[in-house]
């Protein structure tokens, strides 16, 4: 997840945001109850410190404090950013639960709990929102360290079902002793459509006793919905909860309707008349996602949000819309707007708002890199019929924008949040002769390890994996990509490829998906790490690349080494230099794609930095040389599947250290292989066995760490790396 801070709130109480269709600020009133001094007890949120304060309001109270949660969502997305639309939705929902239901002995357990921001604000935690200098104070999810009204750290999505069946298991085991009152599942905002919430149906109707599953349907997944449960869940809405057939039924579950989603007064009554129920029940809830933005509907063919500030003329400020109830298809959004102009109703923009402080800035690297895949791969449409690019949802974060997924047609497929369906899908579909592009978050892609084992791996399985947001980054603990290269690059059959370059990546998206057959063709799978903020920065600055300023050669052709691989000064000979040439898994005549570049030769130190690590590499060669007169030899190993045994023999002679750097998890990486390389191939010449450093991350869970304090609690700069070496000498 990204988030960044703005400004704080001025003098005025006022908050700036900026104005679309002017680019220039403008000012939206927030009520005063929205400001850091929120210690006043005239507004209902300032006096929320726990579910019982809910409890304690005046019925004729509850619409108002929606009102003002609604107004703090609002401020909070525009400073902050966030998962505001799903939260907006469910405002109403939120406050019905802490007044129906007494946590923490009731359980709560949100799935996907980015719905959770209101449930925190009223459980203790309402000034980490209110307060701008008080924001990093929470995270994204629910978390136990964090309060006792959360359950489980719970970013990923379809397990609420199955996480509340295993509490309510141990409570009836266990009896009145086990403190475990009501369950309650509050699974939505497209999380249903996830296998494993379907596993925790088919579970909790056989397991029977108290287990209360509250659907938050609101329409939308993270972009559209997909899939043929949607249409029956419309005309669940449309007939009252009436019209059959009835999936909930089917499994065997009770089953109420609650139209007025976004009604305190109805959701209090509904919920209050399912707690303390013997037995399994799904209570179905029609909600608006982003309820407060702007309800002007906004249309595909519009460019820009409108300019009309926010206003509260509701009781709870949710504004009229006409952007729901899609005909069919359901997953038609009618929405192109970027993620700084959401608006309430079927838009793809609420799913994340981007706040007022990144407007304007390029791209991330997932949507920077995401956009050049897509544009390489769409003009090959029309000759290619079976090539298909397939998103298990999220695909406007990784640059798989609306147009082209319009333009796309039948060759683009969403699944929905279905990571294990996804890639046993582009199994079925290579199998068939195609040429499947699974295109996801490398965090998701570990609810699919089986499906890569199985039917991917084991059948070889022409299938090509994108791998967003791998690598060390500053995100939640439930979405690092710090251990995508331990998982992809020890399954047998895989090749992880991790370009250092634009130029690289599409060169291997184009090997990847090479057409069955194809001299050039992989024999299996192909998996191609996304370059990250690292290479990125480096290709929008060359200086960032001191040693080759960005300019490397085009990858070799031959199938034969140099006939000497050292020159006379124990360096890497001049005809190794941009590329040296080995016979790695590859026949003769086909590009060479496992093959390490060396991008410059030198003696005494070999540095080999992988992926993203890779400009570290050149910087700490290029501190080497100015500091310690050191001309270091520097490899991009182009992919972590496999060691380039010729270049690894190669560095025996004239160097001493060789270093290997990699963004992600050390123990059980890439690194450790070199490393082991040399041990399994001692020589009894002890001047001609380099040693080995290591340089990566620890085996942990970190939580919104920042990159850059990332690289220097595990070493990855240049100031520790360049000391590590000197003083092994």
């Amino acid at each position: 997840m990204r988030s960044a801070s703005g400004n704080g709130f001025d003098s005025s109480d006022s908050f700036a945001v900026s104005g679309a269709a002017e680019g220039a600020a403008r000012l939206h009133d927030i009520p005063p109850s929205i400001t850091p001094s929120h210690g006043d007890d005239s507004h209902l949120l300032s006096r929320i410190a726990s579910p019982a304060d809910v409890k304690a309001l005046a019925p004729d109270e509850l619409a108002e404090l929606c009102r003002e949660i609604r107004a703090t969502l609002l401020a909070y997305g525009h400073q902050h950013g966030g998962h505001i639309g799903s939260n907006l939705g469910m405002v109403e929902a939120t406050v019905a639960l802490h007044r129906v239901f007494d946590s923490p002995r009731d359980r709560i357990v949100f799935d996907v709990s980015h719905q959770s921001y209101v449930h925190k604000m009223l459980t203790g935690r309402a000034g980490a929102y209110m307060d701008p200098n008080r924001f990093g104070e929470v995270t994204g999810f629910t978390n136990p360290d964090e309060s006792e009204h959360d359950q489980f750290v719970l970013g990923h999505t379809g397990t609420s079902i199955s996480l509340a069946c295993g509490l309510a298991k141990t409570r009836d085991m266990e009896g009145p002793n086990s403190g475990i009152g009501n369950v309650v599942a509050v699974i939505g905002d497209g999380s249903l459509s996830s296998g494993v919430a379907f596993e925790g149906l088919n579970n909790a109707a056989e397991q029977g006793g108290n287990l209360i599953i509250v659907f938050n349907d609101n329409e939308m997944s993270i972009a559209g919905d997909f899939g043929g449960m949607y249409g029956p869940l419309a005309r669940l809405r449309a007939s009252g909860g009436t019209a059959q057939p009835n999936l909930f039924n089917a499994f065997g579950l009770d089953y109420r309707y609650v139209e007025a989603g976004n009604d305190v007064s109805a959701l209090v009554a509904a919920f209050e008349e399912v707690r303390d129920i013997d037995h399994p029940v799904v209570v179905h809830i029609h909600t608006l996602k982003g309820a407060g933005y702007d309800g002007e509907e906004t249309h595909a063919d519009r460019q820009t949000a409108s300019a009309s500030p926010v206003s509260f003329d509701s009781p709870t400020g949710v504004h009229p819309t006409d952007n729901v109830n899609h005909s069919e298809p359901w997953h038609s959004d009618h929405c192109n707007l970027s993620d700084h102009e959401p608006h309430e109703g079927q838009c793809e923009a609420s799913h994340w708002q981007n706040p007022d402080a990144a407007i304007g800035k390029p791209d991330d690297p997932r949507k920077h890199y995401g956009k050049m895949a897509m544009a390489a791969l769409e003009p090959r449409f029309a000759a290619e019929p079976g090539l298909v690019v397939i998103s298990p949802a999220t695909p406007g974060s990784n640059g798989i924008t609306h147009e082209f997924r319009e333009r796309a047609g039948a060759h683009y497929v969403d699944t929905g949040i279905t990571e294990s369906h996804a890639v046993a899908y582009a199994a079925g579909i290579a199998r068939a002769g195609g040429t499947p592009v699974v295109a996801t978050t490398a965090s998701f892609f570990q609810r699919a390890y089986d499906q890569f084992f199985q039917e991917m791996s084991l059948n070889r399985s022409r299938v090509t994996v994108l791998d967003f947001l791998g690598g060390l980054s500053g995100s939640d603990n439930t979405h690092s990509g710090a251990y995508d290269v331990t998982m992809f690059s020890n399954i047998p059959g895989v090749t992880m490829l991790v370009p250092t370059s634009a130029r690289d990546y599409l060169a291997d998206l184009a090997w990847a998906t090479a057409p069955a057959g194809s001299a050039d063709a992989p024999a299996g799978p192909a998996v191609i790490r996304v370059p990250g903020e690292a290479i990125l920065a480096a290709e929008r600055d060359a200086t960032l690349l001191p040693v080759t300023g960005g300019q490397i050669a085009d990858r070799p052709q031959s199938a034969s080494l140099p006939a000497s691989a050292s020159s006379a000064s124990g360096g890497i000979s001049a005809a190794t230099v941009r590329g040296t040439v080995s016979v790695t898994a590859q026949h003769a005549g086909a590009r060479h794609m496992l093959d390490w570049r060396v991008n410059q030769t030198g003696s005494q130190v070999a540095i080999i930095g992988l992926g993203n690590a890779y400009p570290l590499a050149e910087q700490t060669a290029a501190a080497l040389s100015d500091d310690y007169g050191i001309t270091a030899t520097v490899i991009d190993p182009r992919q972590c599947t496999s060691l380039d045994s010729d270049v690894l023999e190669s560095l025996r002679d004239g160097h001493q250290q060789v270093i290997t750097l990699e963004d992600g998890q050390l123990e059980g990486g890439w690194g450790e292989k070199v490393t082991a390389y040399y041990a399994n191939h001692h020589v009894s010449d002890g001047s001609r066995n380099p040693r080995v450093l290591n340089f990566g991350a620890a085996k942990e869970f970190t939580d919104r760490v920042s990159l850059g304090e990332l690289n220097e609690r595990y070493g990855l700069t240049v100031e520790q790396v360049t000391e590590a070496i000197t003083r092994c000498f």
